[in-house]
């Protein structure tokens, strides 16, 4: 039987970020974070292209997108010196009250939540969002995704950080390396997401 092809993985450019918010917010829809975000689904398809936009241009700028050939995936990865995460772009609290509508303070309370539990006291890299369009998940591709940079982060002795949307994806990630950091992040009224830190392995 012949093995299939590890998915090709390479750095997206600015060009990529409106199909890539596109991508993001077709895979996140049903979670139920998002559902928390915004109740209506068709309002919750209108605002998230646009809210997930605003997060890859940052990493665009400031961190490393990492995708495929057929730009139908996206990992936001963003460094996070020993302090913890600063302010976010100027523009990005005006822009996230432009697109949220009647639905800002769930935005502002994650936001929030995220900002208040994110670590301090070590650099690290943030992996802000990972997302696999649905119809092309299971084929090996978020796995792709992680093990292009993982790889890089040992090599560099660097931790990563990431908040799991729910159990399951918190279990898929112990898998690949992470561990539970501390208590689930409870949202206000809304569901847990799950804190997870990887520390770099020995180079091969």
């Amino acid at each position: 039987m012949t093995t299939p092809a590890m998915p090709i993985i390479e750095p997206a450019g600015p060009g990529d970020a409106g199909v890539l918010a596109e991508v993001i917010a077709d895979a996140f829809g049903g979670l139920a974070v998002s559902q928390w975000l915004v109740p209506d689904p068709a309002a919750r398809s209108a605002i998230l292209p646009g809210y997930f936009a605003l997060h890859v241009e940052h990493a665009l700028s400031s961190g490393l997108v990492l995708t495929t050939p057929e730009r139908d995936a996206a990992a936001l990865w963003l460094p996070v010196p020993a302090g913890g995460p600063g302010e976010p772009p100027a523009w990005y609290h005006q822009r996230v009250a432009a697109l949220a509508g009647q639905h800002l303070a769930q935005f502002q309370a994650l936001d929030h939540a995220l900002d208040q539990h994110h670590p301090t006291g070590g650099a690290h890299e943030h992996l802000a969002i990972l997302a696999v369009r649905p119809g092309r998940q299971r084929l090996g591709i978020g796995s792709a995704l992680l093990t292009a940079r993982h790889g890089a982060l040992d090599q560099s002795r660097v931790p990563a950080y990431l908040e799991a949307s729910d159990a399951a994806k918190a279990a898929i990630y112990r898998a690949r390396g992470y561990a539970d950091l501390a208590s689930p992040i409870q949202l206000p009224g809304g569901p847990p997401m799950y804190p997870m830190w990887r520390q770099p392995r020995d180079a091969k």
